[in-house]
Order: C-alpha cells, then sequence, then structure tokens
C-alpha cells in the first residue's frame, strides 16, 4: 500500500484521466468504439500534457508500434508534431527510443520522421498575437538551442542507424526545407550549419549537401552585384559620418579615452546591404567547416584536405563554373588551394585542361581562361615557379593556336571564332600586369630574358589581334609594362583598334543612346577584391 501522498504524487501508469491504456483504446477503436480514441487525440495535441504523461504514451506506442495500422496514422502524425524538444530529458530519450522503433517497424513512416527532424534545424519562431494580429514573429533566441541541435543529430543518426535507406529520402528533404533566401540572418546560419554537420556523420551525402549549398550561396550572389555592396558600404558610411559630427558637438566633454574605447563595434562587421550580409554569415561558415574537415589536432591532415579539394572540384565545375559573374562564392576554392600548394597546382591543372579542351563549350574554355589569369594574378600563396610554368602552357598553346589560325579563312578577329584564345590571351596579359615584378625580381637580365623568350610580340601582332577583343583596362596596363622594358610596342595597334571601333546606337525607353562594346568576351575577374567583411 502506498502512503497517501505517495499516492496523490505519483501519477497512474499508462493511463490518461479516461482511463484505459493503449492496447484497451485500440481494441475499442477497432469495435467502433472511437470515444477514447479522440480523447488519447485530443490530449496528445494538448500543449499543456504533462511529460510524465508523454512518457507514459511514448512508452506503450513503442510497444504497440508493429501493430499500428492506417487507422493510426493520425496518432502518429501528432506525435510527430510534439514539442518534444523542449521538454525534459526523460521525454527526449524516450521520444528517440519510440522514433526509433517506428520506423525500423513501419518504414512509411520514415518520411515524416525525416521531415519533423530537419523541420528543427532552424531556430522556433514566437510569434506575438494581438486582436487576431501577428504584431511579432521572429527568432526564439533561447539559451539551449545547441543542445537541441544535439539532440536533433542524435536523432537523425538513429533512424539513419535502423534504416539503410534514409540516405535516398534524406536528401530532397533537405533541399526542400531550405529557408528562403530572404529569411533571417540567424535562421539561414543555422540551416546551413546544421547541414554540414550532416555530412560529418552521413559523409556519403557531403557532396551533394555542398552543392545544395553552394547553389543557394550562387543565388545570393549573383542577387548582389559587387557595385551594389559598395554603394550600400559607402552610404552608410556617410551616414554614419553625419551622425558622428552631430554627436561631437553635442559631447565635447567625453574623455578621449572612452571614444578609443568605443572606437570598434559590434556593428563594424555588419554589411550594410542586407543580402550580402546573409552572404557574408554563410561564407563565413563554409570558410570555418573547411577549415574543421582539413586540419585535425591543429595540424593539416592530407586526405582529409584532398577528398575535400575533390568534392569542392566537382561543385566548382557544376555551379561555379558556368554562373556569369558571381563575385565571392568562388572563393571557397580559392581558400582550400591555399592550405596546400600542391592543391592550388593541381587547380590550374584541371583549368587547363578545361581551356585547352575543344570537346569543352567556348564559353566555359573562356570562363577557366578567366579563372586561370585571375587565380595566378591573385593568389600570394602561388610560388613564381609556378607562375613561369602557367605562362609558358599558355603562350606556347597561343603561339601554336596562331600557327594553325593565322593563314587560313579563320585568320580575322572573331570571338566568336576564336572565344578561348582572346580568353588565354587575356589570363596572360593579366598575369603579367600583376605579377611582372616578382618575375623580375632578383635577375633583372636573366627576368628579362625569360619574358622575351615568351615572344609576346608575335601575339600582339598576329591577325587575329588580341588587343582589340581584351578588356581595354588590361590591355593599357598590358602596353605600359610591356613598353617600360622594351617587349612589345602596342600603341600602335591600340590606335588602330580605337578607330575601328564602331559605336552602336541603341533604343532604350529614355530614347537613343550610343554604346561602345568594351567586353567583347563578356569577362570578368573572379578573384578580385573581396568585399565580404567577417570572411575577408
Amino acid at each position: 500500500m502506498l502512503a497517501g501522498d505517495e499516492f496523490i504524487s505519483s501519477p497512474p501508469k499508462k493511463t490518461v484521466r479516461f482511463g484505459g491504456t493503449l492496447t484497451d483504446i485500440l481494441l475499442k477503436y477497432e469495435r467502433g468504439e472511437t470515444t477514447d480514441f479522440e480523447l488519447l487525440k485530443h490530449q496528445l495535441s494538448d500543449p499543456d500534457i504533462k511529460d510524465a504523461q508523454i512518457i507514459n504514451w511514448l512508452h506503450e506506442f513503442r510497444s504497440s508500434v508493429a501493430y499500428l495500422t492506417k487507422d493510426f496514422e493520425q496518432l502518429v502524425s501528432i506525435l510527430l508534431k510534439l514539442p518534444w524538444l523542449r521538454r525534459s530529458r526523460e521525454v527526449v530519450e524516450e521520444y528517440l527510443g519510440f522514433l526509433g522503433n517506428l520506423v525500423s517497424a513501419q518504414t512509411v513512416h520514415l518520411r515524416p520522421c525525416l521531415s519533423m527532424i530537419v523541420s528543427q534545424f532552424v531556430p522556433p519562431r514566437i510569434i506575438i498575437r494581438e486582436d487576431d494580429v501577428d504584431i511579432s514573429d521572429s527568432d526564439d533566441d533561447e539559451e539551449n538551442l545547441s543542445e537541441n541541435f544535439d539532440t536533433c543529430h542524435r536523432a537523425l543518426q538513429t533512424v539513419a542507424k535502423y534504416v539503410p535507406s534514409t540516405l535516398q529520402f534524406l536528401m530532397p528533404i533537405l533541399v526542400e526545407k531550405f529557408p528562403f533566401i530572404n529569411k533571417s540572418e540567424r535562421t539561414l546560419e543555422c540551416y546551413v550549419h546544421n547541414l554540414l554537420r550532416v555530412t560529418v556523420y552521413l559523409p556519403t551525402l557531403r557532396l551533394q549537401i555542398l552543392e545544395l549549398i553552394v547553389e543557394k550561396l550562387l543565388k545570393l550572389d549573383v542577387s548582389t552585384p559587387q557595385q551594389d555592396i559598395e554603394d550600400a558600404e559607402e552610404a552608410a558610411n556617410n551616414s554614419d559620418s553625419e551622425e558622428k559630427s552631430t554627436e561631437e558637438g553635442l559631447f565635447d566633454m567625453e574623455e578621449d579615452e572612452e571614444r578609443k574605447e568605443n572606437k570598434v563595434s559590434p556593428s563594424s562587421e555588419r554589411m550594410a546591404h542586407p543580402l550580402a550580409e546573409r552572404l557574408d554569415i554563410l561564407m563565413t561558415i563554409l570558410f570555418a567547416y573547411i577549415k574543421d574537415v582539413c586540419h585535425v589536432d591543429g595540424k593539416l591532415d592530407i586526405n582529409k584536405t584532398k577528398d575535400l579539394y575533390r568534392d569542392l572540384v566537382s561543385v566548382f565545375d557544376k555551379l561555379i563554373l558556368p554562373t556569369h559573374a558571381s563575385c565571392h562564392v568562388q572563393y571557397f576554392i580559392f581558400h582550400i588551394c591555399s592550405l596546400k600548394s600542391g592543391l592550388a597546382e593541381a587547380f590550374l591543372d584541371h583549368l587547363w585542361k578545361k581551356l585547352q579542351d575543344p570537346n569543352n563549350p567556348s564559353v566555359i574554355r573562356q570562363t577557366a581562361g578567366s579563372y586561370i589569369g585571375s587565380f595566378l594574378a591573385r593568389a600570394k600563396f602561388i610560388p613564381v615557379v609556378t607562375v613561369k610554368a602557367c605562362l609558358d602552357l599558355l603562350v606556347n598553346w597561343m603561339h601554336k593556336y596562331i600557327d594553325n589560325q593565322d593563314t587560313g579563312a579563320n585568320a580575322y578577329c572573331d570571338v566568336a571564332l576564336h572565344g578561348p584564345f582572346y580568353s588565354a590571351c587575356q589570363a596572360a596579359f593579366y598575369t603579367l600586369i600583376f605579377r611582372h615584378k616578382q618575375l623580375l625580381d632578383g635577375n633583372l637580365r636573366k627576368g628579362l630574358s625569360y619574358l622575351q623568350s615568351l615572344n609576346f610580340e608575335r601575339i600582339v601582332m598576329c591577325q587575329l589581334n588580341p588587343l582589340k577583343i581584351c578588356i581595354p583596362s588590361v590591355v593599357n596596363l598590358f602596353a605600359a609594362i610591356t613598353r617600360k622594358y622594351q617587349l612589345v610596342f602596342c600603341y600602335t595597334i591600340i590606335e588602330r583598334n580605337n578607330r575601328q571601333f564602331i559605336p552602336v546606337v541603341r533604343s532604350g525607353t529614355g530614347g537613343d543612346f550610343v554604346q561602345m562594346c568594351t567586353n567583347p568576351l563578356d569577362s570578368f575577374f573572379p578573384f578580385d577584391p573581396y568585399v565580404l567583411k567577417r570572411c575577408s
């Protein structure tokens, strides 16, 4: 017998206020008595249900889950909607056991279970209502959010352990649940972070998850042109300076020391452009992931780095290379190449094969040329010997191309015919502009001899006329450097090309206007200076 206090304080086992166990309720339901079944559904949907009651029902469900029929899918659906993460540790453990039993006994519930778990990869929303109107809808910054995410990953690992087909069902759900790019920074940050955590214990999904993340980052990147970001930053800086000048008149008596302490504020890292701010946060997470995967106990793990590099190159080929004028996302490949010189050389070799392969589409070959030039010019970690080797490959290929084309029926200036050639020329010119000092450093005579051996004069003077197609800023800088070192005199050809440029008159909403085509290749430099603040 229990004492009075013990009886009152101890909950009845496996029963509810209307009486009966789960087995009794299911038997009654099959006989057509639905009252207890409906009461059970109502109790499970009650937000005020006690933890002890949840544990009791979950325990019974775990015992009976193999015998549940289609009629009882409503109960499963209700249980999958329970806010179990914000319950006691006992409820969480019982719920994890329930999920394992459910998916192993009835795989028909696999997709709803996975969908429920993945939906917890973002912070819950807090909605405040007043007179049936939502006046607030914001992320819940609860302290145990990190712990909740840990539990979600435990749940996913549990399901994957019991059902081998989890992988093929999970990926479409991860795609479907990815938040829209206009969602809050915190929502996007948590979801991407959790996606990358999935790759740690489900490594076979890593390539697909990286593709998903990069695809979403590209949408953000192409939606925020660099000029728009710079304009927003300039406007924000002007606004800040106006506020400061106003405040200086009001608070002249504040001490200098206090001003120095407040000089660096958290807002100084924020991007003024809202989409750029989201992109900056997500790129920071991706860079941190690359660093964590490649390093073990603070030391670079060569094998893990190579494996990740292969996945990232695959993502680069599929998504980055065909995307025109992205500004920031491609820096993930720049970052991993900076970790090991061998990776940088492998990446250049990969691009070189893309450029010279005539079976590739012309636009892909031209883009590969842009990446070669920009990578050689901007990557300070690439040694001079590698720069020379790449210049040799580019220039020799250009000379062979001229040998084959300069005297035939196609020996005239045409982007459609010779696009990859012009892209290779621009890559070589651009590399020389940025690297000529290093190429000449140490032994000027030896450096000049090397540059003369490249025979830029023949390339510039050929019938294909690359100076007419390359971007004017690149042409002018290349001409200035080659004139300084007496490698080739370009100005005569530049002047002749300028006279041949025919302005194009186009009609627009504001009337006719004259347009000069200054970028026939439609080329860009993918590794131009990085303007995002956090991960720059």
